[in-house]
């Protein structure tokens, strides 16, 4: 036991990993200190009429953590005088109190979260950042990932400063509509025959099946089933003379999504490099809904820090600001994400970050460094957060999932 410092006590005993372990998932979710849960499990465990059953302590070890100055004394007294040795009271403790502060319920959004990932160039990696941020959101809420402070989620050169927080626990959609299913290749998929159905043919009005049918699970323990594709399919190259002849195209996506979408906390649309009628299809239905908050639903916009995205970013605004216009839709941009940013290609990059960075609205919501992981798990065809789960790139991911969510 050393001096007490703030009016606690720091104490020394040994706990076994899997209750450290559990101990610091609880506390996270529930935003607590481990130091709080442990004085007031003993304090819970102090006022029981009798022990609670053994917990198991083989291959405890050390374990030290501030308490308010006497209670670890008065509990040793009490462990004394029940016949428990100090292990085994710490642990009954700490086990009572995980029993009493269960893990908070996953807070499903009311309305489902529509992020349309979109940007006329090509690229930029838009679908790099869709797959990262869906798996995000997607991860497991019983274990612990690294993210890193939003704040820095710039390649500045220093190490990132990292937050252990539990996974999102979301259920994700990930629609690839890009005929080019970069999307679908990447997450270890095969993009839909041409000669049967897809989305392309439930946006004009043609659909073959349910569309349920058509969606596969993209499976990891870390995703529990929770993170589903819809697959690209070739046919979406004629999209756009498919939709000039549907009623209100600009709600063909909506219509077609409208079955499933139910089923998902967030739908993700990784769009195509294009101008045509299925970007207004895919901004329209990420327009804000009736009663739902300002800044959950809305358009994302990936760029990078080089001179032809910031042309590209003005036929897109303008477009969308035509569509928002013209049909009055209550719109919201989600913010600007400079993606493969490297600052050590000098004075462009630099200078372009910069100007992004000027831009108020929308703001720039993360910028993403280029790293080999990405590539890497590209490569592997295996979701990023799979291949990679504690790198920076990983840790950027969340970073982003969070800032837009």
């Amino acid at each position: 036991m050393t001096s007490p410092q703030g009016g606690r006590e720091k104490v020394v005993s040994k706990l076994t990993a899997a209750l450290r372990q559990d101990l610091k998932i609880r506390t996270a979710q529930l935003g607590i200190d481990i130091q709080d849960a442990v004085a007031e499990g003993l304090a819970s465990w102090r006022a029981l009429g009798a022990n609670p059953p053994t917990v198991g302590t083989s291959g405890a070890e050390s374990f030290s953590t501030w308490l308010p100055e006497g209670q670890w004394d008065q509990f040793r007294a009490d462990a004394k005088d029940r016949g428990v040795s100090i292990i085994q009271g710490l642990a009954q403790a700490v086990r009572l109190w995980l029993d009493t502060n269960p893990s908070p319920t996953i807070a499903r959004p009311a309305v489902v979260q529509r992020k349309i990932i979109c940007n006329q160039k090509g690229g930029v990696g838009k679908t790099a950042i869709a797959a990262g941020v869906g798996e995000a959101f997607a991860e497991d809420s019983n274990q612990l990932c690294p993210v890193r402070i939003a704040r820095q989620m710039t390649d500045t050169g220093v190490d990132a400063e990292l937050e252990d927080l539990t996974g999102m626990g979301l259920r994700v959609l990930l629609v690839d509509f890009d005929p080019q299913g970069h999307l679908t290749k990447q997450l270890g998929h095969a993009p839909l025959p041409i000669d049967g159905d897809s989305l392309a043919n439930h946006m004009a009005g043609e659909a073959k099946g349910d569309l349920s049918e058509l969606i596969v699970s993209v499976d990891d323990d870390r995703f529990g089933g929770r993170l589903q594709l819809l697959p690209a399919c070739a046919d979406a190259f004629l999209l756009d003379v498919r939709l000039s002849r549907v009623r209100m195209r600009e709600a063909a996506l909506e219509r077609a999504l409208e079955p499933v979408e139910g089923n998902y906390d967030v739908v993700i649309v990784d769009c195509p490099p294009s101008l045509g009628m299925s970007m207004d299809a895919a901004v329209y239905y990420g327009r804000r809904r009736e009663d739902e908050t300002v800044g959950k639903s809305g358009v994302c916009i990936v760029v990078q820090a080089e001179d032809s995205s910031a042309d590209a970013y003005d036929l897109l605004v303008t477009q969308i600001e035509d569509l928002r216009a013209d049909m009055k839709l209550e719109l919201d941009y989600l913010g600007i994400i400079v993606n493969l940013y490297d600052g050590r290609r000098g004075y462009i990059a630099t200078s372009s970050l910069e100007q992004w960075k000027a831009i108020k609205d929308p703001r720039v919501v993360g910028v993403i460094p280029d790293r080999r992981e990405q590539r890497e798990a590209v490569r592997m065809k295996q979701p990023l957060l799979s291949y990679s789960p504690t790198s920076e790139q990983a840790a950027n991911m969340r970073a982003l999932a969070r800032e837009i969510a």
